[in-house]
């Protein structure tokens, strides 16, 4: 009569006795609803007689859920895309994540949040659906101000307490061809007409002429630009550089080309339509000799600053070597006249007369009588002694003038004697006979 019961599974469940044949079925582990939401159970009871006999029965079990899963996005971040110039509430992808629990527990919904905890609101030009997860864009975007925005959307569950987790989503506008190309040079902004390039007659083919200057605000593709041109007074005459945008001449200019052209440029971006604009130039051919040739390169300028500088070396040289000639010829003409004045007559110089006055001055007395007359000229008060040679020779040399005393001095009648310049220089003045004439 005795009855006991056994599982045929043992893995989470257990028969535990409590009351002569009554049995308790409990837990031996814990259990996860995500992983297995129901178990079956088979109780299988015997008793002890031989052979014995024995019946089961099977019980199910369900595992309730609870709120311990937060939702899951199925990507990491998202990266969505959106044209310029959109229009208002576009939807532009979406976001999914996945509760594992069930009920409310596991029901999502979906909101934008702030991307960063300092801020209060979020970007008000994106919107989420909260049920869905579409993400819109509320409002026309534009590339040139907006390239890219970022939002942190947010899924939570409804269960008690709610459990969430958020998602980065990264949208990028792509630009559209909405700017047309803006022209530089030439053209004033103002309104004011363009300065005209001068193109000289002697021009060669190939030399610049000018430049059309462009930009545009957009970006890749549609920001490329191509230039043509689309009306000249003289086609044939100018050609413009497809990529560079260069007006170049063709050929030389003539006589026949009129003398003021007019040119327009176009120039257009590589957008889907293309957009385009138009540059005006005003060239004027400057009328003159054919040979005359035009400084078109840097390298031509240097060569005329070469010939100044030729030419300046060569006066500066030029001024040195007449500097010298002259130089030379002032010091050969005082070489010459200080060899005529050496070489002339010197009757009375300075160095006999300083001879003869020291000799004097260490005898006492002169050496020989020598008579002079004291002449005044007429206005003046300078005095001019003229000396003459000895009057006697054969005499003892007495002085001239009286001075000593009358004993020892022999007197001789005076001797007037009035002497020009001529008789000063006539050597031999007067003869001895003549003297004692008188």
């Amino acid at each position: 009569g005795e009855i006991s019961c056994a599982l045929e599974e043992q893995l989470s469940f257990a028969l535990r006795p409590a009351f002569k044949n009554y049995y308790e079925l409990v837990t031996v582990s814990a259990l996860d609803r995500e992983e297995r939401a129901q178990h079956t159970v088979v109780v299988t009871a015997a008793d002890a007689g031989s052979p014995p006999l024995s019946s089961s029965h099977t019980f199910s079990v369900d595992i309730s859920d609870v709120n311990d899963n937060a939702p899951v996005f199925n990507q990491t971040s998202y990266t969505m895309y959106v044209h310029e110039n959109n229009a208002a509430a576009l939807l532009v992808g979406a976001v999914k994540a996945t509760d594992a629990d069930a009920g409310p527990n596991g029901k999502v919904s979906y909101s934008v949040v702030p991307a960063r905890a300092a801020e209060e609101e979020p970007c008000s030009c994106v919107s989420v659906q909260s049920e869905s997860g579409g993400v819109f864009v509320l409002r026309p975007l534009d590339y040139e101000q907006l390239r890219q925005l970022e939002v942190v959307v947010s899924a939570a569950d409804a269960g008690s307490p709610a459990l969430s987790s958020s998602v980065s989503v990264r949208l990028l506008v792509v630009d559209e061809n909405d700017n047309a190309p803006l022209v530089l040079h030439p053209g004033a902004q103002d309104g004011s007409p363009p300065s005209s390039e001068l193109v000289p007659a002697g021009a060669a083919a190939g030399d610049l002429v000018s430049k059309v200057v462009a930009v545009d605000a957009d970006s890749g593709q549609n920001s490329w630009l191509s230039y043509q041109l689309l009306r000249a007074t003289e086609p044939g005459l100018f050609a413009v550089g497809a990529q560079s945008g260069e007006v170049r001449l063709r050929r030389p200019p003539s006589e026949r080309d009129a003398a003021k052209q007019k040119l327009v440029v176009l120039v257009r971006d590589n957008g889907r339509p293309p957009l385009s604009a138009t540059a005006a130039l005003s060239v004027l051919l400057v009328p003159g000799s054919g040979d005359a040739p035009l400084p078109r390169q840097s390298p031509a300028a240097g060569d005329d600053d070469g010939s100044l500088t030729t030419s300046l070396i060569i006066a500066l040289v030029f001024v040195s070597l007449l500097f010298l000639l002259s130089a030379a010829a002032f010091v050969a003409c005082k070489v010459c006249k200080r060899k005529e004045l050496s070489g002339g007559p010197v009757l009375y110089g300075p160095s006999s007369v300083q001879s003869y006055v020291a000799d004097g001055a260490a005898a006492g007395t002169l050496p020989h009588a020598y008579c002079y007359e004291v002449s005044l000229t007429t206005g003046s008060g300078n005095s001019e002694f003229k000396f003459l040679k000895p009057v006697l020779p054969s005499l003892p040399a007495q002085h001239c003038s009286a001075g000593e005393g009358e004993d020892h001095a022999e007197e001789f009648p005076p001797v007037p004697m009035i002497m020009g310049d001529a008789d000063f220089e006539t050597p031999g003045m007067r003869s001895v006979g003549q003297l004692n004439g008188f």
